[in-house]
């Protein structure tokens, strides 16, 4: 009798850490994905910040070897202090995120929606429908960067219906899935059987 009595406090003990150990393992997990948002949504920003910073000073001296000038110095300067990061590349893609974000409210939804990587495969999408395109369809479809890419690189935007349509008419429609959460798939046109058709969400 003793001894099955041991057997089962034994096995409430195992059951009870175990799941001990799966409550606090789901704190630690969701912890670390809230501070990895918040890191990355305050580098974001602080790129955007720089951005701002070189493009008010270029714009002050208009001359195009002046700014040259400027961001090669920068980058050997901040690159001492703070590493590769720095390199001339990223500030012409902070220079960039400033330039096609210029509103600092629209800047703070992105950040908390999508990552740097997003923002830096979308900001070098030169037209505003396109990136707008496929800057929603990113949020709405949580698509990786990897996705994303693919989607770029198969031209999904071009081989949709929506891409045919009135540049008004498609403005209005990336407003309804911005603002609404929706998106038709008869306003893409794609075919059934294909694997975008397949991946993307239907909101009644």
């Amino acid at each position: 009798m003793n001894n099955l009595i041991s057997t089962k406090n034994k096995n409430l003990v195992i059951k009870t850490q175990d799941n001990l150990l799966h409550s606090i393992v789901s704190l630690i997990d969701n912890a670390r994905r809230r501070v990895a948002v918040t890191v990355n949504s305050e580098l974001t920003i602080l790129y955007w910040q720089i951005g701002k910073e070189i493009n008010q000073n270029i714009l002050m001296n208009e001359k195009a070897d002046y700014g040259r000038t400027v961001v090669k110095e920068l980058s050997i300067e901040l690159t001492k202090l703070y590493g590769t990061g720095f390199s001339e590349r990223n500030i012409y893609n902070f220079m960039k995120f400033n330039d096609i974000v210029p509103d600092e409210q629209i800047l703070h939804t992105l950040c908390a929606k999508l990552t740097w990587s997003h923002l830096r495969d979308l900001m070098y999408i030169e037209n505003d429908l396109k990136r707008e395109f496929y800057t929603q369809m990113c949020i709405y479809e949580r698509w990786s960067v990897r996705t994303l890419q693919e989607r770029i690189d198969s031209m999904l935007f071009e081989r949709t219906a929506i891409s045919k349509k009135p540049e008004q008419t498609i403005i209005n429609d990336l407003e309804l899935l911005k603002n609404e959460k929706k998106i038709f798939i008869r306003h893409c046109g794609l075919d059934p059987q294909s694997p975008d058709f397949l991946t993307l969400k239907q909101v009644a």
